[in-house]
């Protein structure tokens, strides 16, 4: 069954069916011709997977992204900042690496972020004089410090899968998501100074700045309280979505006023079409994962484990590589969701910590965003920039250096990151 679930699947996505759908097909397929499986029963795991309640938290966390992000509130972030390192070299980079971390703290959303950071930096940046290439690179790897700062949609995908808790998770990738902030901050003043990159001339106005920070600082203040609220149980990770939301609303409407009616369809709509994908995704992987599971696939990859590999270090090694191939072709939510199952035996089989594989898999398969052939982030500030996507790989072999260093720290000296 398992082979037959892969063959159709690998097949789906060869010829390009959206991965959601490839599963299902690979579900049904193998369900059809065993009659070990009832299709009813099939159908009852995959409606059970979406019927939880930390699942709420997706479509809060995205709506608050778009609602936040949509008007003058992303504006005046993106303000404050280029006023603050905008002079420095490789400023401008440095610029969107910020706002990706402090987004990273409304949204949970690695698309979200480089779509709307990428909008808003990329043609700024590009008449600065700024190579469009590089600043594809910059905000392609910088988005995906999202997923590490909490809120992270796939870290609640993890839990969800693991039983794990979601408010751990979060906590926990506050450093991993802070150390990728600072090294990639780093490579773009070391390749802005090398090359000698475009950077703003004008002298640091500090009355100016003040007034950009008093009116930035709705945007501020919320991914701190987000993690105050969950740092010391205050609410829970789907309470705090909602307030979150309700917060994102009512900064817009009474202080920025601009979120109309017109925006609040927008953002509605685009936050609940996201979702839809999103649980779509999760039906389809829990169908995939329960008849692996049924199968005794995970049993099996444990076993072969301990039979062929003498130490803890080579196993993770082994997920590490696994995950990595694994996100440089499928679509991140459905990779979560159909790793977790295999990986968290093997996990623990070596005493490995939950919440530690977690933010293992999040950094495995944030890299995955903007690593060819199908990287999302990657494709999406190509785009933007108007620029070949080869272009765009060229650039970005020092941000894959931050991020094994931060993948390197995670794996084997948790202590360092956790403690």
């Amino acid at each position: 069954m398992t082979s037959l679930i892969l063959l159709v699947f690998l097949a789906g996505a060869v010829i390009a069916i959206p991965i959601a759908h490839a599963l299902l097909v690979a579900a049904m397929a193998a369900a059809a011709t065993t009659e070990r499986v009832p299709l009813d029963l099939l159908v009852q795991q995959m409606v059970a997977q979406v019927q939880s309640f930390p699942l709420i938290a997706i479509p809060f966390f995205m709506l608050t992204g778009t609602v936040m992000m949509g008007g003058r509130l992303g504006e005046a972030l993106i303000g404050v900042l280029s006023t603050l390192i905008g002079r420095f070299h490789g400023g401008p980079g440095q610029v969107g690496v910020l706002s990706s971390t402090i987004f990273g703290g409304v949204s949970g959303s690695a698309v979200a972020d480089a779509s709307a950071i990428g909008s808003l930096l990329i043609p700024w940046q590009k008449r600065l004089g700024y190579p469009p290439a590089f600043s594809a690179a910059t905000l392609a790897a910088a988005a995906t410090i999202d997923i590490l700062i909490p809120p992270s949609i796939p870290m609640i995908l993890f839990a969800l899968a693991s039983n794990t808790s979601v408010a751990s998770l979060f906590v926990a990738g506050i450093l991993p998501g802070l150390l990728m902030c600072g090294g990639f901050m780093a490579v773009c003043w070391w390749v802005g100074k090398r090359r000698n990159f475009p950077r703003e001339t004008r002298k640091m106005d500090w009355p100016v700045f003040r007034t950009q920070l008093l009116y930035a600082s709705p945007a501020l203040v919320l991914p701190v309280l987000i993690v105050v609220f969950l740092r010391f149980g205050i609410a829970t990770p789907t309470e705090v979505s909602v307030l979150s939301t309700l917060y994102a609303g009512v900064v817009s409407a009474v202080i920025y006023r601009d979120l109309g009616w017109k925006r609040l369809h927008k953002a509605v709509t685009e936050a609940g079409l996201a979702t839809g994908v999103v649980l779509l995704v999760i039906m389809a992987s829990a169908a995939i994962g329960w008849l692996l599971t049924f199968d005794r696939m995970p049993d099996g990859i444990v076993q072969w484990a301990k039979d062929n590999l003498s130490s803890g270090w080579s196993v993770i090694l082994l997920m590490n590589l696994l995950m990595l191939v694994c996100g440089m072709f499928i679509d991140l939510p459905a990779a979560v969701l159909l790793l977790t199952p295999v990986f968290v035996p093997l996990a623990n089989a070596i005493g490995m910590d939950l919440t530690q594989l977690g933010i293992m898999m999040t950094v495995n398969l944030a890299i995955g965003l903007y690593t060819p052939p199908v990287g999302t982030t990657l494709f999406i500030t190509s785009a933007v920039a108007k620029v070949k996507v080869g272009e765009t790989v060229r650039e970005l072999g020092p941000f894959y250096f931050v991020a094994f260093l931060v993948l390197l720290l995670v794996s084997y000296f948790p202590a360092v990151i956790f403690k």
